[in-house]
């Protein structure tokens, strides 16, 4: 079975997304990149029951490799993301999420980017954008979200959900988390009345200190 561990952390992952309430049932979807291939989740299926053997692997053009089951019907994102995007440090891009988590997309219908009521912004960089919506699974979708991408590690997509990616599924799914709760932060301030925001330049400021977080 090719890809083996990167079909195995798709399916711990795609478990994760609906445990920790970022799907509800066989929405949002996960991919992880090896060379010149991917392991992805499989369209219309329950992520409880998947197996290694369930994950589709597809080629950078989007040909089924190895797999029974038919790709996301989101793979134009996925691809897009592999193939055109860029991380502002040049780390590789290897792991991506994709949710419906409910706070998130509240504020997708609200603004244009998510507020900065928390330095954690950072953790996607200067800012987080909100893509245009089109509808799932177009190439139209996966356009506006390069255009939300740039500069950043992960957006909203407007009236629809968020996309993160990292160097890892772990590195995707951390900042996931991350943006669902900054949004969360700012729909519970909000409603009590006007949140204070943190200047564009504290932002960036925390971008540069987190370049040398963590152990080494």
């Amino acid at each position: 079975m090719i890809l083996a561990d990167e079909r195995r952390a798709v399916c711990e992952y795609a478990r994760r997304l609906t445990a920790d309430g970022l799907v509800v049932g066989t929405s949002g979807n996960i991919s992880a990149r090896s060379g010149e291939l991917i392991a992805v989740t499989p369209t219309g299926v329950d992520y409880g029951v998947l197996t290694p053997e369930d994950i589709p692997v597809v080629a950078l053009d989007g040909a089924i490799v190895e797999g029974k089951l038919r790709p996301t019907s989101e793979m134009p994102m996925h691809l897009s993301v592999y193939t055109k995007a860029a991380d502002p440090d040049g780390a590789p891009i290897t792991g991506i999420v994709h949710t419906h988590s409910v706070h998130a997309t509240a504020v997708s219908t609200l603004v244009d980017e998510v507020p900065a009521v928390h330095y954690m912004l950072a953790t996607i960089g200067p800012s987080a954008r909100v893509a245009r919506y089109a509808t799932y699974g177009t190439e139209e979708l996966a356009e506006s979200m390069l255009a939300a991408l740039e500069g950043r590690r992960g957006c909203l997509l407007g009236n629809h959900g968020t996309i993160t990616y990292g160097d890892g599924l772990a590195a995707a799914y951390s900042r996931a988390e991350q943006l669902e709760w900054l949004c969360q932060v700012w729909l519970l301030a909000r409603s009590a009345g006007n949140p204070r925001l943190l200047p564009f330049e504290e932002i960036a400021h925390v971008v540069e200190k987190l370049r040398g977080y963590g152990q080494k």
